[in-house]
């Protein structure tokens, strides 16, 4: 069975040496009181809990998965997960960053961050079940009318409710302007909605009393496209107006998905066969209702695979100590043994430190990500807030998909540092594979993503929120160029940032003549820029080591050899990604649709 170690000193690491996460948030009103005792005991209970409770159920709830009662239309939840849903809402882990006029307790969102790392580390399958609740509550907490908060926050903080996201369609993914779900007025003031949904996370499980579904659809007079969607709430069950459960709702699961991995997690097909709902928002304005959802479950799914990047590397790391295959090439290196470890041999060390330089620099941006959104809730300042928002807006599509791009190729080299053993179920790295292909599907796939990068943060604005954070990136380089020490990692940093400039310039002039060059060369350029973020803030840990390594701490001389290996063999990859991008539309349209 694989094994999982919170990585509470990198964590420790990354909040407070390198964030100084307590000042910040201390500007903050409604974080004044926050201090570094109470951010370390909150990780060390979360690091139990994912490691004790969640972690020994992972590779039997991929073994079981979910079973569908058809007759019920009840879904039954591998063996454990329920008893261990019980424990998370005991401990009061869903209201950790909440508001507290909800019953929550009001926490940095930065805090959560971290608990989710380590819960989809010990458990992604599980822990899509509370975290698309975190979601739901965040749509109704900004667009719900103050009835419908007073009735679904509170239970979504205590976790006695959990929430989903109902978009896709049999016909629909991506393209939701197609989605056919109906919504019918009724005089109450209440809607019947009808149609089909698939592919609906968490969707019906029997972890919680009730549902809350949060489903587009479209009005009677609807225009046509994704102007005409409108945002509605569906319970599984009706709550009375005390907040207790009423009658079943006509919204059922009417099958799962046999899936390649998360088996855990209920992916069901809904029906909605006259279901009432309430309106969420305005009338046909439910997708910017909506995106508040979906950029919240975009940063969480960037974060299942950061989490699965650790702990694939964690059980890789112990596998070539102790597997003795061959000796190595200059000679024996564990003369007492039959051979040496693999762990010996560079190109196992490539492929350990290739996972464990994405999981640190993804742990890095993630914990800075999630700074920005307590400022963006919690700032007096209006203009400090939208600065925030901005920066957030731009590295929310990097997030979800360099991290999932990362969390496979990190999982694959750690399931190939064990060999035939990591092929097949009992070691468990297969299913980390397995698990993480889905995160660079769903939630906007990762194309989408990078289209949402370019064409919309990036060339919308006319590269306003990329020179933002470049300037950060430049203030950076300009206060540490002049240290010798700092060069080998400012040096590409800053060449980077200038082959980035000029890239997004090009594009920008190529997309004037003919918008599919942004699609030509959307996924290179958001790969470009995943690195420039990580060469970032892997100089500044860098910096950090140098000051500190002469301390003793052997955990300094680890984070310096590790940013070395990023800017010597991962930063690299840019020139290719940058000369592809350059290449342009020409290539993938020149034959003819016949030719394939």
């Amino acid at each position: 069975m694989p094994h999982y170690t919170p990585p509470l000193r990198d964590m420790k690491f990354v909040l407070h040496e390198l964030t100084q996460v307590v000042d910040r948030l201390n500007k903050l009103p409604r974080h004044a009181d926050v201090d570094v005792a109470t951010i370390d005991a909150v990780l060390e209970e979360a690091g139990k809990f994912a490691a004790e409770v969640l972690a020994p159920l992972n590779q039997q709830g991929d073994q079981q998965g979910c079973t569908l009662d058809k007759t019920t239309h009840e879904v039954k939840t591998p063996a454990g997960f329920k008893e261990a849903y019980a424990q998370y809402v005991a401990g009061g882990w869903p209201a950790l960053s909440a508001d507290p006029a909800c019953g929550g307790q009001g926490l940095p969102v930065v805090l959560n961050q971290c608990l989710d790392e380590m819960l989809n580390a010990a458990n992604q399958a599980w822990t899509m079940y509370p975290g698309l609740s975190k979601g739901a509550y965040a749509a109704l907490h900004a667009h719900g009318t103050q009835e419908q908060q007073a009735l679904y926050l509170p239970k979504l903080t205590s976790g006695q409710w959990t929430g989903t996201m109902c978009l896709t369609e049999p016909h629909c993914g991506t393209d939701l302007g197609l989605l056919r779900t109906k919504a019918e007025p009724q005089a109450d003031g209440s809607y019947k909605l009808s149609g089909q949904k698939i592919f609906i996370s968490a969707g019906e499980h029997d972890l919680a009393e009730n549902i809350v579904h949060l489903v587009l659809a479209r009005l009677p007079d609807a225009p046509h496209g994704s102007k005409g969607i409108s945002l509605f709430v569906v319970p599984k069950f009706v709550p009375k107006a005390d907040g207790s459960l009423g009658a079943r709702n006509a919204i059922y699961c009417t099958g799962l998905e046999h899936k390649m991995g998360i088996h855990g997690n209920a992916t069901a097909q809904i029906s909605l066969d006259g279901a009432t709902g309430w309106l969420v928002g305005q009338p046909n304005k439910g997708l910017p209702a909506m995106f508040v959802m979906m950029n919240a479950a975009r940063l969480g799914v960037g974060n299942q695979s950061l989490g699965l990047t650790e702990v694939a590397y964690q059980n890789a790391v112990a596998y070539a100590k102790e597997r003795l295959q061959m000796r190595a090439l200059s000679g024996p290196k564990a003369p007492d043994k039959p051979a040496d470890p693999i762990i010996v041999h560079p190109d196992v060390r490539k492929m350990l430190l290739t996972a464990r330089a994405y999981a640190e620099g993804g742990r890095a941006l993630g914990v800075h990500i999630a700074s920005l959104l307590d400022v963006s809730l919690a700032s007096d300042d209006a203009d400090e807030r939208k600065a925030a928002e901005d920066e957030v807006a731009l590295l929310t599509p990097i997030a979800k998909a360099f991290f999932t791009d990362n969390g496979w190729i990190a999982t694959s080299h750690c399931l190939q540092v064990f060999g035939g053993h990591g092929y097949i179920r009992e070691s468990g790295m297969e299913q980390f594979v397995r698990d993480a292909r889905i995160n660079m599907i769903y939630e906007g796939t990762n194309t989408i993503q990078s289209l949402d990068l370019l064409g919309r943060k990036v060339l919308g604005d006319n590269g306003a929120k990329l020179k933002k954070f470049g300037k950060k990136i430049q203030a950076f380089i300009e206060d540490e160029g002049v240290d010798e020490a700092m060069q080998e990692f400012v040096n590409p940093l800053a060449d980077l940032g200038d082959k980035v400039t000029k890239l997004t310039t090009e594009l920008g002039m190529k997309a004037m003549g003919n918008a599919d060059e942004v699609g030509a060369a959307a996924v290179d350029y958001l790969r470009v820029l995943g690195h420039l973020t990580f060469a970032y803030f892997w100089a500044r840990m860098a910096k950090i080591a140098l000051e500190k390594q002469g301390s003793g701490d052997p955990f300094y001389k680890a984070k310096l050899a590790t940013a070395r290996f990023y800017f010597a063999k991962l930063l690299p990859e840019t020139a290719g990604l940058i000369r592809s991008a350059r290449a342009g539309l020409q290539p993938l349209m020149a034959m003819d649709e016949a030719l394939f």
